[in-house]
């Protein structure tokens, strides 16, 4: 899945209190975060999507986009959204999936099961996967985590010729790999 520009979908969210339309046009032209869980009032998931929530902002000033997305319709979203304080807070895009279109177009649907896996994608501004994490039904993902990778991919697009070393955080060094590193790192 990376460096693949994303498959063609439409779909209905919801955000903001409405449902809007949402298709690939609209992700291309800024960073997005493509955050896909098994099912709205569940256990792990809410904890989960509360966490990005709360980094949101921080990923606005970024100029990225969040997509949640699950098998549920737009109209189990906005319930969820309405009855939970957890989901309550949650100011972007949840896309309703329930054809599997934009699941099965990511390779996360469960065979048989007709759910998301626990999947991540970061999309720079091309329409091109630039980072992938999927995790097991039981192992929550973490929002600063993520922050950590959008702004090294952030870096790294607009540093042609460095690239960011494990645990890098914004400001750290980089690396420029060249014949004069290899072997000495």
């Amino acid at each position: 899945m990376i460096n693949t520009e994303i498959k063609p979908f439409k779909a209905t969210a919801f955000k903001s209190g409405q449902f809007v339309e949402v298709t690939e046009a609209d992700v291309k032209g800024k960073w997005a975060v493509f955050f896909f869980y098994p099912a709205d009032f569940t256990f792990v998931c809410p904890t989960e999507l509360g966490d990005l929530a709360d980094k949101y902002a921080e990923l606005q000033k970024l100029g990225v986009e969040v997509y949640s997305v699950s098998t549920d319709t737009h109209f189990c979203h906005k319930a969820w959204h309405d009855s939970s304080e957890t989901i309550g807070k949650i100011n972007y895009y949840m896309l309703g999936d329930q054809t599997g279109t934009i699941t099965n177009n990511f390779g996360v649907m469960r065979p048989g099961v007709g759910l998301a896996d626990r999947a991540t994608f970061l999309i720079d501004p091309q329409g091109i996967i630039q980072a992938v994490e999927i995790t097991a039904e039981g192992i929550g993902r973490d929002a600063d985590d993520l922050m950590r990778k959008v702004k090294a991919a952030q870096y790294v697009a607009s540093h042609p010729g460095e690239v960011c070393p494990a645990k890098w955080k914004e400001g750290e060094a980089t690396l420029a790999p060249s014949l004069d590193l290899v072997g000495k790192i």
